[in-house]
Order: structure tokens, then C-alpha cells, then sequence
């Protein structure tokens, strides 16, 4: 064995509360929501409102807690011996180390199955088209005949019979006895089903029932029934439970109603509102038609004052006659004397145009004179000036200067050549005189 020491590590010591926090925290971290039956046993109902419980079975038990806004979803309150099943959480209880299941759902054992069968029939009845909106007829609004399918003792029965009643009294009731409850129950009433549509004699059929658990309505979803509605000739409103229950039944029938008194309310108008609605277009019909017979009134009273008697009506032509005539008269007058008032005016304004006649012919004639002498002074004017004009042109013209013996010089390039120093010895010149040109070469250049 070597020299060397070694020192172990104290380890941590935890409280019971970490511990318990831990355990809690691993329970609720790694196991689900899981699905657990047996018995209630050991029920304590709280002041709180909480329910606790232990649920056992043959080998051994689990404490339990519900708590009391999960307790009102119930449809019968826990009582010890029940056999359920419930969806709950695993946790621990810190407080007292205790393990627990916090319950979220709870129904009665025997339920998952029977869940498991409604969602197997409902989803091959829906794959085979039973619930498509396309194959579901609409419901007579005013039905001659009504059939009902429920049990003769059912309280169903009654409220849709006072419904029906209250509603629209008078409609002719045929009642198709099945129990709606039991063994065997769901072939009766599918036998009730087919008895009606073989009978013809109602426009509509209404199947339903109170409510109950699912154990209880559990006739409405079986497929026999759900085929027999499916199958039948007359729409079919289903009212089976409360507002909450669904059945196969609902989901095939033509139209689905949350309760037997909603069916019956669905199935018939009622007459107040038709009363009513009848009532309100009496009232839209009337008002028009007496708006209208005010308006034909008021239109005849216009016309009969417009009418007057033949005789009235010629005397007032011949007044009116006699009006156009008289301003006939005044207008010729009028025109007449306008007229000789103008003839009056031309003749005096002639007269004193005379007296100026002279006056004007000899004024015309001294302007004339002063015309004629004026363009002369003009002609004689410019005919100075055009003198000057071509004096001074001939003195700018170059055949004139060359005339006075000067001659133009150009190079061989045809320009002007105005300095010695433009040229050297052997050009050769070009030089225009007044009358013909010559050409010649530079033998010397002096500046």
C-alpha cells in the first residue's frame, strides 16, 4: 500500500422539501397523461369543494384528487364503490411525500369501449358517405303529418306533443311505438323506421328521446338504426338527448335538433310568429295601396276641377278671341304710326342733306387738286433720289475703275493679288483690263 492519503468528500445532505420538490418534478416532467381504472374507496368531499379519494383494484391502490371545477363536468356525482376510469397526471404530493393523481376526466369503466365502438361505426358510416350535407334533404316548412318514433312512456314524447300543440295546433300526429331504451331496442326502432316510410303518410319523422348517459342513448348508435335513417324515403330530424349528446343517429339523420322540444320546434312554424308575419305584410300590403288610392284622390279631385262645361269653355274661347283681336288692333295701329313717324324722319333728314350738296361738290374738288398736285411733288421727289441712287452705283461699278485705266490681278489660282509679296519670280499671272484679259509671268519682284 503507497504512502498517499485520500480524503473522501462529505456529501450533500438534501431536505425532505427538495427531496419531495425533485421526485414531484421527475413525476410531472416524465409521465403523461395516462388513462387508469379501478375502484373508489376512501371519499372525502371537502369544504373546498374538492373530492379525494383511493383508487384500488385487487393488488393495490393510488391516492387520488379531483378537483371541483373537474367535478361539475360530472353527469352523476362519486360515490364509494364506483368503478371508473379517469385521465390523470402522476405527481407527488410535497406536503406529505404521498404520491397522487391529479384527475382530469373521469367516466364510468366500460365507457372506453364503448367510445372506441362509436368512433369505429362513425368513421365507416362517414367513409361510405351517410353524413355527407349533399344526401340531406330539407324539412317540410308546413308538414301535413307528422310521425314521432320515441317510447309511449317517455317524457319526450310529451314535450314534443305540448310543443307541436302550442306551436301549430291542428297538424295530425302518428305516433311509431319503440322503446327507446334496453335490449333490442335499437332493431324496434329501426323496425319503426321502416313501418313509416311503408305507410307514406307523414312528410316528416321525428326520432328522439330525453337524455341520459351514453349507456342510455346507446341505442341511437347502433348501425342498424343509423342504416334505417339513412335508408328512409322521409326526412328525418333526430332529437335524442340534451344539447351536449351527439349520436351516431344525429350525424345521419337529415337534420340534427339539441333536444325533442327543439325537433318539435323545428319541424313546425309557430303561429304567433306566422300570425305575426302575416299581420306585418297585411300592413306592407295596405300601405301601398292606400298611399295609391290617396294619390287617385287627390288626381281625380285635380281633374274635376280642370273640367269645365261646354258652354263656359266657348265664352271663355270668345273672350280670348276678342283679347287677340284687340291687341290685333293696337298692334297694326301701333306698327302704323311707327311707320309714319320713320317716313317723317327720312323726308326731313333728305331735305337738310340738300342745302349741303354744293358745299360738299366743291370741298370734293379743292381735294382734288390737292390730290393731283401732291403726287406730282412725289413722283418729281423720287425721281431725284433714283438719279443719285444710279450716279452713285456707276461709281462703285468695277468696269468703271478699270475703264480709268486700271487693271485686276490674279494668280494662277484665281485669287486677287494685291502685294508684291504674294509672288515670286516665274508666277504666273492673269490680268483683266476694261476690255479683254492676258496673261503673263513675273520676271522680278520688288517691294
Amino acid at each position: 500500500m503507497s504512502g498517499r492519503v485520500f480524503f473522501e468528500e462529505k456529501p450533500r445532505v438534501l431536505r425532505v422539501a427538495e427531496l419531495t420538490r425533485a421526485i414531484n418534478q421527475l413525476l410531472e416532467g416524465n409521465v403523461p397523461l395516462l388513462w387508469v381504472g379501478g375502484e373508489i374507496s376512501n371519499l372525502v368531499r371537502a369544504a373546498s369543494g374538492h373530492s379525494y379519494f383511493a383508487l384500488k383494484d385487487e393488488q393495490a391502490q393510488v391516492r387520488c384528487v379531483m378537483f371541483r371545477n373537474k367535478l361539475s363536468q360530472l353527469e352523476r356525482p362519486l360515490a364509494n364503490g364506483m368503478h371508473v376510469e379517469l385521465l390523470a397526471s402522476a405527481s407527488l404530493y410535497e406536503a406529505r411525500g404521498e404520491f397522487q393523481l391529479t384527475v382530469e376526466q373521469l367516466r364510468p369503466a366500460g365507457l372506453g369501449v364503448l367510445y372506441e365502438k362509436f368512433e369505429r361505426l362513425k368513421q365507416q358510416l362517414e367513409q361510405e358517405g351517410l353524413f355527407d350535407v349533399g344526401r340531406k334533404r330539407p324539412l317540410p316548412i308546413f308538414p301535413k303529418r307528422i310521425g314521432i318514433i320515441t317510447s309511449m312512456q317517455a317524457a319526450a314524447l310529451r314535450d314534443v306533443l305540448t310543443t307541436l300543440k302550442t306551436r301549430l295546433p291542428g297538424v295530425p300526429v302518428v305516433l311509431y311505438p319503440a322503446p327507446v331504451q334496453g335490449a333490442g331496442s335499437a332493431e324496434k326502432i329501426a323496425a319503426a323506421i321502416g313501418i313509416a316510410n311503408s305507410r307514406a303518410e307523414c312528410e316528416v319523422l321525428i326520432v328522439c328521446r330525453g337524455g341520459g348517459s351514453i349507456e342510455d342513448l346507446w341505442a341511437f348508435n347502433e348501425e342498424i338504426v343509423a342504416r334505417a335513417i339513412a335508408g328512409s324515403l322521409i326526412p328525418v330530424i333526430s332529437g335524442v338527448g340534451h344539447e351536449t349528446d351527439f349520436t351516431i343517429a344525429d350525424f345521419v339523420a337529415d337534420e340534427r335538433a339539441p333536444t325533442p322540444t327543439a325537433a318539435a320546434q323545428r319541424v313546425v312554424p309557430d303561429r304567433h310568429a306566422l300570425m305575426q308575419g302575416l299581420r306585418d305584410t297585411a300592413q306592407h300590403l295596405i300601405r301601398p295601396m292606400r298611399h295609391r288610392l290617396q294619390s287617385a284622390m287627390q288626381a281625380v279631385d285635380y281633374l274635376q276641377c280642370r273640367v269645365v262645361h261646354p258652354e263656359q269653355q266657348l265664352q271663355r274661347q270668345k273672350l280670348h278671341l276678342d283679347q287677340l283681336q284687340q291687341r290685333m288692333q293696337r298692334g297694326f295701329t301701333h306698327s302704323r304710326q311707327q311707320q309714319l313717324w320713320q317716313c317723317q324722319s327720312y323726308t326731313q333728314r333728305l331735305r337738310n342733306a340738300g342745302s349741303d350738296f354744293a358745299r360738299l361738290l366743291d370741298k370734293q374738288s379743292h381735294l382734288s387738286a390737292r390730290l393731283v398736285k401732291a403726287g406730282r411733288t412725289l413722283q418729281i421727289m423720287r425721281q431725284s433720289r433714283l438719279d443719285a441712287a444710279m450716279q452713285h452705283l456707276g461709281m462703285l461699278n468695277p468696269d468703271q475703275v478699270l475703264a480709268r485705266g486700271y487693271s485686276l490681278v490674279q494668280d494662277a489660282q484665281g485669287h486677287l493679288v494685291s502685294d508684291a509679296s504674294q509672288l515670286a519670280a516665274g508666277d504666273g499671272l492673269r490680268i483683266t483690263f476694261a476690255q479683254g484679259w492676258a496673261k503673263v509671268a513675273v520676271e522680278a519682284v520688288a517691294d
